[in-house]
């Protein structure tokens, strides 16, 4: 998306699989932008708040930096209105994206033991009444695996058709606010 907007960026990720541990997120993002603030005029975050409960907007205003808006991901590829509606009409949602869709073996099941306990399911996800996929590009291989991923925890599965406009407005967004207030 970067590319085909032609957006001056480089995008240098951290790991997913701190999705999986949020309490140190803020703690990775703080240690990247210090090196980065020393080689870049311009940095920002692309993350949403994902599970770090305003730690990561304390490392952002210490920093100077600006971070996509939104609880989590779910709020940039679904729109945080309509996110709020799936939750509230069902408060039981296990979401995914496509990323999840295709690493769900590794960053649920292996990382939560279920690959060698599956008995830990009904501890893991008793509460949980369906799956909802934010399908950014859905395509047969990915409804494949999300309807894998639900059956692999026993839950039904919906589709909610998002594509990247949120995500492309999101960054938007960021892009136009840091380049606004540089770091």
């Amino acid at each position: 998306m970067v590319a085909e907007r032609g957006w001056p960026v480089d995008v240098l990720p951290l790991p997913p699989l701190l999705h999986n541990h949020p309490e140190r997120i803020a703690g990775e993002v703080d240690e990247l932008a210090g090196e980065l603030l020393g080689r870049y005029a311009t940095v920002a975050v692309g993350y949403a708040d994902c599970g770090t409960y305003g730690a990561l907007d304390e490392v952002c205003e210490r920093r100077g930096l600006s971070r996509l808006e939104g609880l989590h991901c779910y709020d940039i590829y679904g729109g945080a209105d309509r996110i709020q509606e799936i939750f509230e009409a069902q408060p039981g949602t296990y979401v995914l994206t496509d990323f999840l869709v295709r690493s769900f073996d590794r960053t649920v099941i292996a990382e939560l033991g279920l690959d060698r306990h599956p008995e830990l399911r009904d501890a893991y996800f008793a509460h949980y009444t369906r799956m909802v996929w934010l399908a950014q590009r859905p395509d047969d291989e990915l409804r494949r695996l999300a309807e894998r991923a639900a059956a692999r925890i026993g839950l039904p599965l919906s589709v909610v058709p998002t594509g990247h406009t949120g995500l492309e407005r999101a960054l938007e967004i960021l892009l136009t606010s840091t380049a606004a207030n540089p770091a």
